[in-house]
């Protein structure tokens, strides 16, 4: 099987009802997508597959031979962080940082799709993704910010991606 992973053309050399996570954390490498509740509820696996939010505990790879696939490490890196990263930054919308992941790919699948600001519609696009540290509302506030077109200054704005987990550490 094959997949391109954040950009790169990869061979997958696990069985085809692996999940997605397991190949990306135990073959790859690739430790955003958290291994939360394994059953699809609290969305920290959350990953692009085609530009659309999956949850990759509930995904065998076998069902996207071919696909592109994006985690948080696809979308910037610490010095070079996208549009979500920056807003989740600036808004210190990560606290423990387990769920943020998983949050700003749904965040990133909400704005690519033309979300809005509104935040009604943000929280539905970002329901069944769990947060137990902030109460949502610092993250509905860094998507709203990425939907307006924001930008920051992160050097003046904020601490920095040395605090979050959202530049694509483990």
């Amino acid at each position: 099987m094959n997949l391109t992973v954040n950009g790169v053309d990869t061979t997958i050399e696990s069985g085809p009802l692996t999940s997605l996570l397991d190949v990306l954390r135990e073959e790859l490498g690739i430790t955003s997508a958290k291994a939360g509740c394994e059953q699809g509820g609290c969305g920290a696996c959350t990953v692009l597959v085609n530009g659309a939010s999956r949850r990759s505990c509930l995904t065998p790879v076998a069902s996207i031979d071919g696909a592109a696939v994006t985690t948080v490490e696809g979308l910037g890196s610490p010095e070079h962080m996208s549009p979500v990263q920056q807003a989740f930054t600036h808004h210190y919308a990560a606290q423990c940082g387990f769920c943020t992941s998983g949050m700003m790919m749904a965040a990133q699948a909400y704005i690519e799709g033309g979300g809005s600001d509104d935040h009604e519609a943000i929280q539905e696009a970002l329901g069944g993704h769990v947060c137990r540290c902030t109460g949502y509302v610092k993250i509905i506030d860094a998507v709203a910010a990425v939907a307006r077109g924001e930008s920051f200054d992160l050097s003046v704005t904020a601490a920095g991606t040395a605090m979050t987990n959202i530049g694509g550490m483990a």
